[in-house]
Parts: structure tokens; sequence; C-alpha cells
């Protein structure tokens, strides 16, 4: 069964993160782990002695909190709860705690987080949601602000086409468990030689005996945010995946000429981001 870190600060922005894989268990066995990072403050005037018992009184507070929100989601979801767990953690930054966990516990399979409304890719650097993109070794699922209920019926997977037979077995490890169909997109600005695109797609198919189609999109007018943007847009996947030094490389576009471009991404997607060095995950 896997297992699934589900974070949240009771934010109405948080709770997407939180439906998306009550959504996701209901159809598949998964464990939830619902956890929220708790950041006390110490006067220099207290004693060890008073600061433990103090904290474990906001722990406490904190853990009830965090399972009436969590039974809130249910109810209103009207979705009957599997195996779930509450988990509250002690920490100055979200992030680096999170991280910790999955370090030291290694049946974690994924992060689910929120985008928190920050929207745009820029203000997701340098956030919680960006580091755990660009450092957990566990996949990582955004979820948009305004993600509610839907069935995960296709999945993008946006390749550079490097490394697309390696990765596309993470990807249809996940997309078999929904039996959603596989759509491998690449924005090509001239790297890739078109009339191959017939023999790498029946390998692909051949390989891994799925349901996939291999897209070779060329670029049109604007950047490449834009590019990428639209065609998300005009496929309508329920989830875009990406990997680590793929997500690096985009994003290197993204910010050329010492980001004097004004980016406007908005994710309305859930995304999954691979670390590419870790295992099959």
């Amino acid at each position: 069964m896997k297992k699934i870190l589900v974070p949240t600060d009771f934010s109405v922005n948080s709770k997407s993160a939180v439906r998306f894989t009550m959504h996701w268990s209901a159809r598949q066995k998964l464990e939830l782990v619902f956890v929220h990072v708790l950041h006390i403050l110490r006067p220099t005037r207290w004693s060890d002695a008073y600061f433990e018992k103090y904290a474990r009184q906001q722990e406490f507070f904190c853990l009830q909190k965090l399972k009436k929100f969590i039974a809130g989601i249910y109810r209103t979801m009207k979705v009957i709860p599997g195996t779930h767990s509450f988990l509250i953690l002690q920490g100055d930054s979200p992030d680096v705690s999170l991280l910790d966990y999955c370090c030291n516990h290694k049946d974690i399979d994924s992060i689910c987080i929120s985008t928190r409304g920050a929207g745009r890719f820029n203000k997701i650097f340098g956030s919680v949601t960006g580091n755990l993109l660009s450092r957990s070794a566990v996949p990582v699922f955004v979820i948009p602000k305004s993600y509610r209920r839907a069935g995960i019926k296709k999945v993008l997977y946006a390749s550079d086409m490097k490394h697309c037979l390696q990765e596309i077995k993470r990807v249809s490890l996940f997309a078999s468990g929904h039996k959603a169909a596989i759509q491998v997109l690449h924005l090509n600005d001239g790297d890739f030689p078109v009339q191959s695109k017939p023999y790498i797609e029946k390998a692909l198919r051949k390989k891994y005996n799925y349901t996939l189609d291999l897209l070779i999109e060329n670029y049109d007018t604007g950047s490449f945010t834009e590019n990428l943007q639209r065609q998300v847009r005009l496929k309508k996947p329920s989830v875009v995946v990406m990997f680590t030094d793929q997500q690096r490389n985009f994003f290197m576009k993204l910010f050329r000429a010492g980001r004097s471009e004004q980016l406007s991404v908005r994710l309305k997607t859930p995304l999954l981001v691979f670390n590419k060095q870790t295992g099959e995950g």
C-alpha cells in the first residue's frame, strides 16, 4: 500500500491537496498521513522543562485541530475515510521538516501539497513547494488551489526526449493505477527529427504495452512558458508529469536573460514531479 504524506497549514487553499488524495484513496488502497508542521517560539527566559511542557500542550491542541480539519473535508466530500493517520512535526521550516521526515521514514512514497495560491512559477521558487520540488527524493504532487474533484483519465508527460524510455516506466506505474492514458509531449524547437516520431512511439508502446501517444508540437508565437501552458489547455490532462532534471531545464528557459521575462503561468492542473536520480518511486 502506498503511503502519501499530505501537509496542510489549515488554510482554505491547502484543502486542494487533501481533496486530491482523498479522492485518489477512494479509488486505490493508500495510506494517507496528514501532517502539520508546528513552529513554536521559545522566549529566552523559559526553562527547558517549561518549554517542553508548553510544546507538548501545543502539539496536543494542534493535533485535535488537524483531526477536526480533516474530518470536515471527509464529510464535505462524502468520502468514506480509508487508512489514514495524523502527524504533528515541530520545526522552523516546513519544507526542511518534511524532507527530514521523508529521509528518516523510507516508507513514504510521495508528498502531496497544495500550491497555496502561489500561482506564478517565479513565486513558487523559494517557497515550501519550490524547495520540495527541487530537493525531495520522493515524487511530489502539486495541486492547484482550484482543484475540487476529478478523475485521473489522462496523464501528460512533458519530456525533453533525452531519457524518455527510462522515465516513461515511472509515469506508466502511476497512470496504470488509474487506468489513465498517457500523452508524451515534446515541445520541438528544432532539436527533434519529426520523421522519427512513429518509430519512437511504436517502440514505447511495445516496450511498455501501454496506451500512449507521442505528441511533437512545434513552438508557436510566444515564450516557452506560453507554449507549454497552451498545450496543457489544449490537451486538458488530468495530471502533468515532469522530472526534476527536466524541470530544471524548463526553468532555465523560463528564467533566461536574468529573469527579465515576466511569467504568468498558473498551475490549473495537478503536477507530479519525480526526482530523476532516485529509484523507480
